[in-house]
């Protein structure tokens, strides 16, 4: 079995425009980014199905390897239906983004600029010592108070133990 180059070459530049473009900020580029890495995808999966060889249907004294695998067709017509899908429902957010604001660039949401400005430091996560954080105030380590001996007996009812 041996690879066309061509088409090895033709996906990697799929897949890399596709990437560039899904890293832009504007929606009409991401659904361009997404057809490109859908198509470089398909052509990926045709490329490694290998080469042609007899119709999948059954002649009586044909060996099996000499048929062609129907397996890798399938897959590239799902993969063609899902990138449709995915199309359009990428149409429809950028029609709605383009009614809403007039705009087709994703801007950063206030809050996600403040949580990006916020220094990492988590007081609670990051501290030496492990504040109490017990959900049950009073809550001592000083044995059984309020809990369960060994032998299944309530502390602090009835009297000593």
């Amino acid at each position: 079995m041996t690879v066309n180059i061509t088409l090895i070459v033709l996906m990697a530049a799929l897949f890399a425009a596709g990437i560039y473009l899904l890293l832009e900020r504007s929606l009409t580029r991401v659904l361009l980014g997404l057809i490109l890495v859908g198509n470089g995808a398909n052509i990926l999966i045709l490329a490694m199905s290998g080469g042609g060889g007899k119709s999948p249907l059954y002649v009586t004294g044909t060996a099996a390897e000499d048929y062609t695998d129907s397996l890798p067709q399938a897959l590239i017509l799902t993969a063609i239906v899902i990138t449709f899908a995915v199309t359009a429902f990428m149409l429809g957010i950028i029609y709605r983004s383009w009614v809403l604001g007039r705009e087709d660039d994703v801007q950063d949401d206030p809050e996600d600029r403040r949580v990006a400005d916020q220094d990492s430091y988590d007081y609670e996560d990051d501290a030496d010592i492990a504040a109490d954080t017990s959900e049950f105030p009073g809550d001592d380590d000083e044995g059984l108070a309020g809990g369960h001996d060994d032998a299944g007996r309530t502390a602090g009812a009835g009297g000593a133990r």
